[in-house]
């Protein structure tokens, strides 16, 4: 029982399609949108001559696009992470490169393999839909990673800035032009939404819920009720930044005292898939014996649903909350 090349073809489409992706993403819109671009998308959007107005009606179309598009079948569950990862696609752009993707996937099924049509339209729609997901899930985690490492650093810029006597809304503009992206960008539609009469504690309950950041709640609920109540922000904000990084070595502890569980749950899961792997190259025709019974292809089946159980369920024990 070789292990058919097919398997490769499989694995090969599906990345290039992830690949696919994220070259016509920074053809499309420029190597700026990428979130390893030191220099703050909007301000370069600013020095090619962009009206200040113009941007933050472009920033904020993308930033909340895909959270008015959750009524959209299917959609809704790429909705949230997109929104995360302020993909600059718009809904509808998703779901054609989706479609298109999942052509090229057929396509490259049918040379390179010898299934039917049937099997070959699953797959390319599996590979069409899961590699743009998989690349929104990648996009979304570093983008909102990058904000929680950037925010400290954020926060006691702006102690900084207010206690040599800038108000908080100039404090928000030197983030936006010291940090860079993507904090930079967000803290920049801010200031200018604020420049424009929005109340900038708005403007951060909105990015916090569209973000879904504990800490950036935190930050909004401190500037709101400076805002009623007074206080010296100053002082606030620099607790506020105490705080979180307490909060940051607890879950690097957290994650230390829990990697080991991790690791032992995807070892077990992959175990007996490179023992498979490994029977198969030593001696192909191992399973020849067992392989035409009717119950073999149903063993296989269970075997990968527990594999698959095993992962999530170490998955759901090691994800603790901080």
């Amino acid at each position: 029982m070789p292990i058919s090349p097919e398997l490769l073809i499989y694995g090969l489409i599906f990345v290039g399609v992830v690949v696919l992706v994220e070259g016509a993403y920074l053809t499309v819109f420029g190597k700026s949108i990428s979130l390893n671009n030191k220099v703050s998308r909007r301000l370069e959007m600013l020095e090619r001559g962009t009206a200040r107005q113009d941007v933050l009606e472009q920033l904020r179309k993308e930033m909340v696009q895909h959270a008015k598009s959750r009524s959209i079948p299917l959609y809704s569950l790429l909705a949230a992470k997109a929104q995360k990862a302020a993909i600059a696609f718009s809904p509808k752009q998703l779901i054609l490169i989706m479609a298109a993707l999942s052509a090229v996937a057929f396509m490259g099924l049918t040379i390179g393999t010898q299934s039917g049509p049937a099997t070959n339209a699953l797959l390319a729609v599996a590979s069409g839909v899961g590699g743009v997901y998989a690349w929104v899930s990648m996009k979304a985690g570093k983008r909102v990673a990058m904000i929680e490492e950037q925010l400290p650093d954020a926060i006691e810029l702006m102690v900084r800035s207010l206690r040599v006597g800038h108000p908080f809304s100039s404090a928000i503009q030197i983030v936006a032009k010291e940090t860079p992206d993507p904090l930079a960008t967000e803290f920049g539609i801010i200031a200018d939404e604020n420049a424009y009469g929005r109340d900038i504690s708005e403007s951060l309950k909105e990015l916090a819920e569209r973000l879904d950041m504990q800490d950036l709640r935190f930050l909004a609920v401190a500037v709101t009720i400076q805002q009623q109540s007074g206080g010296n922000l100053a002082e606030i904000l620099a607790g506020l930044s105490k705080v979180i990084r307490a909060r940051f070595r607890l879950f690097r502890r957290v994650k230390a005292i829990t990697a080991e569980a991790k690791w032992s749950g995807k070892f077990l899961s992959g175990f007996p898939v490179a023992a498979l792997i490994f029977i198969n190259l030593s001696d192909p025709n191992y399973y020849d014996e067992v392989a035409d019974h009717p119950w073999f292809i149903m063993g296989c089946i269970a075997v990968g649903l527990f594999l698959a159980a095993n992962l999530i369920v170490m998955r759901i024990l090691t994800n603790i909350k901080v």
